[in-house]
């Protein structure tokens, strides 16, 4: 099929790379200038594991092309994807502007083009988008001139994880397609034909839904068990153990009950906000999802107090900081828990030293004042401390002695509970995970 993805930021660059791997003819459409030159140099502006490879090799076989034309990509193309960014507000809702302003951009492209406008086109809304969003991309069109017999729009929403994005689209565990009727969504099972996944017929506003809901879920279990952690911490149990015991029932199961410093990234804290403000317009109270982000919030501040309370004071003390992504397998700083913590050591006096395998040039252009080693060995070179802010498998193959040596005093604080207590306890550290 002929594809045109608009938007080249994470969801975009990926999907558009998968679906030329598929072996789709995509336009990937982009407004900045600087983004599309460096794409079509294949320089990738993010890290994202085998990306950059498929990007190449789909470059090579001309079935990927990088334009800043709209105009060119809507008409040449038969799907077209919306899959700009929807960034949140201080409300909290989704700030679906630049969703509206391509919408519109869309239409007029369609409207006069008459082989585009006689063409029947599937419109996909790919960005994550409030629950409604569909049937104002299809007013638009409509008040545009655009035949509502012409064209479909359907929600399709992503459910890439940052470091994995490319196996989780070519080895979805679903997909949702949201649609009206039946002739787009055969349109998008024919698209989506090769990946044999398992393909969800929804509604569109319940495909709205589905992604904001999967994500809260996702956050909710987070939240749950850093709140058995922090009680864990109180009766001298071990948030690890009751994790596993707990993952092993079926009904819960294991994933996403990892103890630690709370979640990131533009997804999961972006989205349960986003269900919060959709709640709260409807007259509805979400106190599960209000008590989700007051709990991740609070889970950042309670690491600093634990430091302040085994150092006595934080005022000179020298930090070092291993990890600064939200997540491993990525270079994505949006809300990294890193940030604050980081932030808050400086506002206390503290001198901090970090490190991270990818996200280090990204990092300077945020945090003043903070030194950055060029390995994790020197982000704690006589150190008073050193803090675990995500789980990089580098971490974990570290040479601990050598790390213990290097540093003023060899104590720990395990964000993200990578480490064995027993096991750094024998090394030398005085060492203090969450809920452990």
């Amino acid at each position: 099929m002929k594809i045109c993805v608009i938007g080249t930021g994470y969801v975009g660059l990926v999907t558009g790379a998968c679906l030329a791997n598929l072996g789709n003819e995509v336009i990937c459409v982009d407004k900045d200038q600087a983004r599309i030159s460096g794409l079509k140099k294949s320089v990738i502006p993010f890290y994202e594991p085998g990306l950059k490879e498929m990007v190449v090799k789909n470059q090579k076989a001309n079935r990927i092309a990088f334009i800043t034309d709209i105009k060119e990509g809507v008409k040449r193309s038969e799907v077209i994807f919306i899959a700009v960014g929807t960034p949140p507000k201080e409300s909290g809702e989704a700030d679906v502007s630049a969703v509206i302003e391509v919408a519109k951009q869309i239409a007029k492209v369609i409207k006069s083009d008459g082989k585009a406008h006689k063409k029947y086109k599937v419109i996909v809304n790919k960005s994550t988008v409030p629950v409604g969003m569909g049937d104002v991309v299809t007013k638009i069109l409509v008040e545009q001139g655009v035949p509502d017999t012409n064209f479909a729009v359907v929600s399709n929403p992503e459910f890439l994880r940052e470091g994995t994005a490319v196996s989780d689209f070519m080895s979805p565990d679903r997909i949702v397609v949201g649609a009206s009727n039946s002739k787009a969504f055969n349109v998008i099972t024919e698209l989506y034909r090769p990946l044999n996944a398992h393909i969800i017929f929804t509604t569109i506003k319940s495909a709205e839904l589905i992604k904001y809901a999967s994500n809260s879920f996702l956050a909710t279990k987070i939240s749950f068990i850093n709140e058995i952690a922090n009680i864990c911490e109180k009766v001298g149990s071990d948030v690890v153990e009751v994790a596993y015991g707990m993952g092993l029932d079926k009904r819960i199961g294991r994933e996403f009950l990892n103890a630690g410093i709370g979640y990131g990234g533009s997804c999961l804290p972006k989205d349960v906000s986003a269900l919060i403000h959709l709640a709260k317009s409807n007259g509805y109270d979400p106190q599960i999802l209000i008590s989700v982000n007051r709990t991740n919030e609070e889970q950042r501040k309670l690491i600093i107090e634990k430091m302040e309370s085994v150092l006595k004071t934080l005022k000179g003390k020298t930090i070092g900081v291993l990890g600064l992504s939200f997540k491993p397998e990525t270079d994505d700083l949006r809300d990294a828990p890193s940030l604050d913590i980081i932030r808050e050591l400086r506002s206390r006096g503290a001198k901090v030293i970090a490190y991270d395998p990818v996200a280090r040039a990204k990092a300077k252009k945020l945090l003043d004042g903070v030194a950055f080693g060029d390995t994790a060995y020197d982000a704690v070179k006589k150190a008073d401390a050193v803090v675990v802010t995500a789980e990089w498998g580098e971490f974990r193959e570290l040479d601990l002695d050598k790390l213990r040596s290097s540093m003023k005093t060899p104590i720990m604080f395990d964000g993200r509970n990578i480490y064995n207590p027993k096991r750094m306890k024998e090394i030398g550290f005085r060492y203090f995970g969450v809920g452990r």
